[in-house]
């Protein structure tokens, strides 16, 4: 047996899937970060939250169905599997979708996203008050530090809007999302090694979509998702695909090669990512307030799961 050979070939192959998982990675923080600026570009054309919503998730619907059916036979799950899948669904892919989408109508794609980053560190809040787990005062420190970098991008926002009260209920819009969002991570926590994390995220958007659907019917006419301009559909198209499908597929890919911590601090770059095309294709003002704003955030939020990871 050549020993050295075989030491080559897993050098090489360790190389690969390493420069793989880099770009599944980066694919998904992309697909993510386009979000925001797609959801601010629908609202140009006059379309409501709950349409844009409601394309998305019929868009994304089919790679989801086709998840569920390779992720394994749902008769294996038992009456408290659904359960949790349906509040998990309701948690992390409707309410938090549907808050989000809220918030932009009144708030800079920046914010919006600076804001999501936060929900690391309601994770941890949550934990400690419903799971009564404890962290060193030094994670805290991190925490605050991420909540002053969203501050100062609040505070562009408010120089920014006609109106205090419009920012002050997008942001509230947004870390309802957030909370909603670090409540489904938490709850995924819990039941993960039972039901699994694929087939949660496959049916758990299922359940969204059904829900979503539901709520457009109770909030305007059905047919009025048929009489949209053009723009609108593709837009849906865009974001079912390019912003909710194929940056899950790719995260899972990232965390199955690369491995969560590496998959995350890829992940950072999305932020930087939204700053960067909200100001290209949407207009909007690239501030210091918002630059040292991201700055904070990141820095917080990335401390703060180191520091938690060594308590």
């Amino acid at each position: 047996m050549d020993l050295s050979a075989n030491t080559a070939g897993l050098v090489r192959h360790f190389s690969f899937a390493k420069h793989k998982g880099l770009a599944f990675a980066l694919l998904a923080a992309i697909g993510f970060s386009i979000k925001a600026i797609l959801i601010k570009t629908g609202y140009h054309y006059g379309v409501r939250a709950e349409t844009l919503l409601a394309l998305r998730m019929l868009f994304a619907a089919p790679f989801f169905l086709l998840l569920a059916r390779q992720s394994g036979g749902v008769s294996r799950l038992s009456r408290w599997d659904w359960g949790w899948i349906l509040l998990l669904g309701l948690l992390g892919y409707y309410l938090s979708s549907l808050f989000d989408f809220f918030s932009l109508l009144t708030i800079s794609a920046a914010l919006e996203r600076m804001t999501l980053f936060l929900y690391p560190t309601l994770v941890l809040l949550l934990s400690t008050l419903l799971l009564k787990k404890r962290y060193p005062a030094r994670v805290w420190g991190a925490v605050l530090l991420s909540y002053l970098g969203v501050a100062l991008a609040f505070a562009h926002d408010l120089t920014m809007s006609s109106l205090a009260a419009d920012a002050w209920r997008g942001l509230g819009w947004v870390l309802a999302s957030t909370f909603t969002y670090a409540l489904y991570l938490i709850g995924t926590g819990e039941v993960v090694g039972r039901i699994g994390a694929t087939r949660i995220a496959a049916l758990g958007t299922l359940v969204a979509c059904a829900a979503v659907v539901v709520h457009f019917a109770l909030t305007e006419p059905l047919a009025n998702i048929l009489q949209q301009p053009w723009q609108v559909y593709l837009i849906g198209l865009a974001m079912g695909v390019f912003s909710t499908a194929l940056p899950v597929w790719c995260l899972s890919q990232a965390i199955r090669l690369l491995g969560a911590g590496r998959t995350a601090s890829v992940g950072t770059l999305g932020l930087v990512l939204t700053l960067l095309m909200s100001w290209a294709f949407l207009g909007e003002a690239l501030s210091l307030e918002q630059v040292m704003g991201a700055v904070l955030v990141v820095a917080g939020v990335t401390l703060a799961n180191r520091q938690k990871a060594n308590a």
